[in-house]
């Protein structure tokens, strides 16, 4: 519910009661004092979805466009004028849970926070964000999220753009890019100085092994439908008036984990590595603008001004076609990665069952694990096999056999990028209990030969059995 209070000028009294009295609507009319244009502040009480409508509708009667208005929130109302008015507007599925469009542009302003806010923020989010990566520690990310000021800028890039005013979308889109950057910029900083500082004396592979870091690295078309959600959710919470804040994690979840991950990316030097989480932050950014800009278009909001509307239609209508154009080009790529990940399963398996296939009844699969390069289509480099044996028993040397068997194997998923060479190492531990294992000096060993493929595809979760090992990170 809201308090509506405005300004009635002179000689249009009897008019703006005309049309309150005929929209069945109860109000108090005070006189004005204060020797400007205005004689008289009437104030009454609206359905939240009301409140457009019958601006518009005293407008028609005299009352201006820029007159004194003030919209304030109600707790309660007592009157049966009201209740009925209640009923009336609820029953219009157009206006029904809507606020109006003064509304909607005063909360876009203020979620757009002030420059040194939202600096500090982002910069701050995009901090915490790498530390929380590089511990791998999901409530630290989700800590960063909760911070981050991002639903804001993406909100009033939308509002601007569907009530046609250039100020608050160019504000929206500066905010949005700069933040970015510097998110980018911020974790990557403090990544060097992690890196550097030796508090984090991991190597590249090592760094793109651990689980939070790894799981952003190749993104598929799952991660589409997020930020399509995540950007309906908040122009939905901001056209029905309800609190933002849980959105705006949901937002932040779609942006700062990656971004994050672009700087670690940076920070170690290795770059292309990071490419599919930085084609993740810009599908984000793009599929967020987009549903929100759609959502609010199909929500009937319009510029005030009846001379403003074309404008506004054909701004509207061609940024959503060159979002829609740049998500459906992103898409593509990611679908790509989706494929390539089902084939690199499809390889891990197969390694995994040739390796069974060549061990003896006593021997074990421990570990089977494929390193990667390049994106979107990444080529296996690399398997490593781990094998099992009980103490005593001499392993049979397995490497050339199995590098045989895997060269069909290589080349049938994987047909992108031209033929390359794929190594395989077989690595020999004892087994000396259940739920343990050791190199031991006397047969631990490891024989590696290369195989020519020609790959594509994503890690697959390797699978360990029977024993504990140190598995070798993934070049990715």
């Amino acid at each position: 519910m809201r308090l509506v209070q405005v300004m009635v000028p002179a000689g249009k009294r009897e008019s703006v009661l005309s049309a309150l009295d005929e929209e069945g609507i109860d109000y108090v009319l005070s006189d004005e004092t204060s020797g400007r244009d205005y004689i008289a502040v009437v104030s009454f009480p609206l359905p939240t979805e009301a409140v457009e409508p019958v601006l518009e509708r005293l407008r028609e009667a005299g009352l201006e466009r820029d007159a004194y208005t003030v919209v304030l929130d109600a707790e309660t109302v007592v009157s049966k004028r009201f209740e009925q008015l209640e009923e009336r507007y609820a029953a219009d599925e157009e206006s029904h849970d809507r606020i109006a469009r003064e509304e909607l542009v005063t909360r876009a302003e203020e979620m757009a926070p002030t420059w040194v806010t939202f600096v500090v923020m982002t910069a701050i989010s995009a901090v915490v964000a790498t530390a929380g990566l590089l511990l791998d520690s999901p409530a630290v990310v989700v800590g960063s999220m909760v911070i981050a000021p991002l639903i804001g800028p993406a909100m009033a890039t939308s509002v601007g753009t569907v009530v046609d005013d250039p100020e608050l979308f160019r504000r929206g889109v500066k905010l949005q890019v700069i933040g970015g950057l510097l998110a980018v910029g911020s974790a990557a900083l403090f990544a060097l100085v992690l890196r550097y500082g030796r508090i984090v004396p991991f190597s590249a592979q090592e760094v793109f092994a651990i689980q939070e870091v790894r799981e952003r690295l190749a993104p598929d078309v799952l991660s589409l439908p997020i930020a399509l959600g995540a950007g309906v959710a908040g122009a939905l919470s901001l056209s029905s008036g309800v609190s933002s804040a849980l959105v705006g994690v949901m937002i932040a979840a779609a942006l700062v984990p990656p971004t994050a991950v672009v700087g670690i990316g940076l920070a170690w030097g290795a770059p292309l590595t990071v490419a599919g989480a930085a084609l993740l932050v810009v599908v984000n950014f793009l599929s967020i603008n987009f549903a929100a800009l759609a959502v609010l278009w199909y929500r009937g909001y319009r510029p005030d001004s009846f001379f403003k509307l074309g404008q506004a239609r054909t701004a509207t209508l061609k940024r959503i076609a060159v979002l829609g154009v740049a998500i459906l080009l992103a898409t593509t790529v990611l679908a790509g990665v989706t494929v390539a990940s089902y084939q690199s399963a499809q390889f891990e398996d197969a390694a995994r069952d040739e390796a069974v296939a060549l061990t003896a009844d006593e021997l074990t699969v421990v570990d089977v694990d494929v390193e990667y390069r390049g994106f979107p289509f990444r080529q296996p480099t690399h398997v490593t096999v781990t094998v099992g044996h009980p103490p005593g028993v001499d392993p049979p040397r397995i490497a050339d056999e199995l590098a045989a068997r895997l060269q069909d194997d290589a080349k049938a998923p994987f047909g992108i990028g031209g033929d390359a060479t794929v190594g395989v190492t077989v690595r020999y531990v004892t087994i000396e209990s259940a739920g343990t294992a050791s190199a031991s000096p006397d047969t631990a060993g490891a024989a590696s030969v290369a195989v020519g493929a020609g790959a594509a595809g994503a890690d697959a979760a390797a699978d360990t059995a029977a024993a504990a090992v140190t598995q070798t990170a993934p070049s990715v």
